[in-house]
């Protein structure tokens, strides 16, 4: 291999990396321009348009930058760059829709969750070095909460882990999110072990708000009693790409939800149907088709994922006292999730 494929290679994950990121922060946008628009109709409100979030981005990142006087000035400004590039760096170990992630390795459902981690310590540091009274109160908040979900959200990457070491061994790199997306574990188990992998799963969505800080789980910036909290002190760039980070977790969260347990390609099901009840459908070449019809199925997922795991639950539950946040996720969800890696083990040895 010479020097020049080499370069080429370089660039071309380079560009590969750049058109990612793009998707990513769109997508993002988008779809925080439906969570708000669904929970205003939940709420019987008209609400923003969809494309909102577009234009105040657009407006934030425009804006004056403040550095409080008594501020660390380099913590201060860098932990919003740190909070976007972690999810980010997630999205290229994350398949989309039918494409095969950009980087893989042998531990990449751990890398991922510690990439995960980043824009809550991002935010926490943020908050303590803007010398903010309100700041330091979100901050203590927002690492009370990660410490509490972080426990339920290791015990189902566990699961998932110790099945798919099951399915595949260990040669195959069980911890390989392209692994687990080829291999669905619905498959793989039975009625005692899907009943186990239900409540992973249920586990998995009730740690998708906390992860995000929507509510009932927005203590750490809570309007009403904090000023904002962490971010009372961010304005301008800063805010704009806070604001970017969080809906591009919003869409690593929701793609790896669809990776563990919902990888399914919709042109799969059309091929076999199309073998079955002959060319009925237009599609009778899958092709280009069938990536086009897998990107819409992986479109849809994520609005499902996304309705059902942050509208609907900011929409339905009030906030929680930081107290009660932190119980819910160390005791009834880590025991919910205790029990399925508990179903999952013993569905394996009936």
């Amino acid at each position: 291999m010479n020097i020049e494929s080499i370069l080429e290679g370089w660039l071309l994950n380079v560009v590969f990396i750049f058109l990612i990121s793009f998707i990513g922060i769109f997508l993002g946008l988008l779809y925080k321009g439906f969570d708000r628009k669904i929970s205003a109709m939940m709420q019987s409100r008209i609400g923003p348009p969809i494309i909102q979030p577009f234009r105040d981005v657009r407006k934030l990142l425009t804006k004056e930058t403040i550095v409080p006087e008594n501020a660390i000035e380099w913590i201060f400004n860098g932990a919003p760059i740190v909070a976007l590039i972690a999810p980010l760096v997630a999205l290229m170990y994350l398949p989309i829709g039918p494409f095969s992630p950009l980087l893989e390795g042998y531990g990449d459902l751990i890398l991922v969750l510690y990439l995960l981690a980043i824009p809550a310590i991002a935010m926490a540091v943020g908050g303590f070095s803007s010398s903010s009274p309100y700041a330091t109160v979100g901050a203590q908040r927002e690492v009370v909460l990660m410490m509490s979900y972080e426990l339920p959200l290791a015990i189902s990457a566990i699961t998932v882990a110790w099945k798919m070491n099951e399915i595949v061994g260990p040669e195959t790199n069980p911890f390989s999110l392209q692994v687990i997306s080829s291999n669905p574990i619905w498959g793989h188990v039975g009625l005692i072990g899907g009943l186990g992998i239900a409540l992973i799963v249920f586990t998995l969505f009730a740690v998708l708000p906390g992860e995000l800080s929507k509510e009932p789980f927005g203590q750490a910036k809570a309007k009403t009693e904090i000023a904002d909290g962490v971010f009372v002190e961010y304005t301008g760039r800063n805010l704009g790409l806070f604001y970017i980070a969080n809906t591009v977790q919003m869409i690593v969260l929701a793609s790896l939800i669809i990776t563990l347990f919902f990888p399914y390609q919709l042109s799969n099901l059309l091929e076999r149907w199309i073998i079955l009840q002959g060319p009925i459908l237009p599609i009778v070449e899958m092709g280009v088709w069938a990536l086009l019809v897998d990107v819409v199925f992986y479109l849809f997922k994520l609005l499902l994922i996304i309705y059902f795991g942050v509208s609907l639950v900011r929409v339905a539950f009030a906030r929680f006292q930081i107290d009660k946040a932190s119980y819910f996720y160390w005791v009834p969800i880590s025991i919910i999730g205790l029990l399925g890696l508990l179903f999952v083990v013993v569905g394996a040895t009936v």
